[in-house]
């Protein structure tokens, strides 16, 4: 899906086509990687990381997902990423969400990529889900320059959940001919 969706956003011109590809997968628990970064030119994987979903999105299981400022909730769907700032929470990555309804408020919400000391390994051990953020994709850290360094300024990040409305309506899983309608 992940790749679908790059090339129908390539396809319809929203997007250059990127130089990497990250992947976080928030049905999968918060104790294990579930972020990936690819070349898209080689395939090649370079990073495979813990990451943070939002406060009220869920404990160890992301389970709620919103647009709305103030919800303290992540974002599903197409995003790309921007550029780098020092902030409240260090070296930070603005994330421009390019679909309405799901993550297109992501700028005027500040969820960007950043550092955190709640994710991490020893944490997950202890409590059963590592920290929650106020709905950034929060790393590691030790990594997290890293992978923001690798992934700023027009890297494309596809966050997935298996949620029903997203999966039905979203542009880049559906209308890649560009009809202009959603299909299933």
């Amino acid at each position: 899906l992940a790749v679908q969706a790059l090339s129908c956003a390539v396809n319809w011109g929203d997007i250059e086509r990127p130089p990497t590809l990250t992947v976080i997968d928030y049905s999968l628990p918060s104790v294990e990687p579930r972020l990936w970064v690819f070349d898209v030119a080689t395939g090649k994987l370079l990073f495979k990381e813990l990451v943070a979903h939002g406060r009220n999105t869920g404990e160890n299981m992301a389970t709620s997902f919103s647009d709305e400022p103030e919800s303290r909730q992540s974002s599903i769907g197409l995003f790309v990423a921007d550029e780098t700032y020092v902030g409240s929470n260090g070296y930070s990555l603005r994330l421009d969400g390019l679909e309405r309804g799901f993550n297109a408020h992501a700028r005027e919400r500040a969820i960007v990529m950043h550092g955190a000391p709640y994710v991490n390994a020893s944490l997950a051990a202890s409590q059963g889900r590592i920290g929650r953020s106020w709905g950034c994709p929060a790393l590691r850290e030790a990594i997290a320059r890293n992978v923001i360094d690798t992934v700023r300024g027009g890297g494309v990040i596809f966050s997935y959940y298996p949620d029903p409305a997203w999966l039905k309506t979203s542009r880049y899983l559906n209308d890649c001919a560009g009809t202009g309608t959603a299909t299933n």
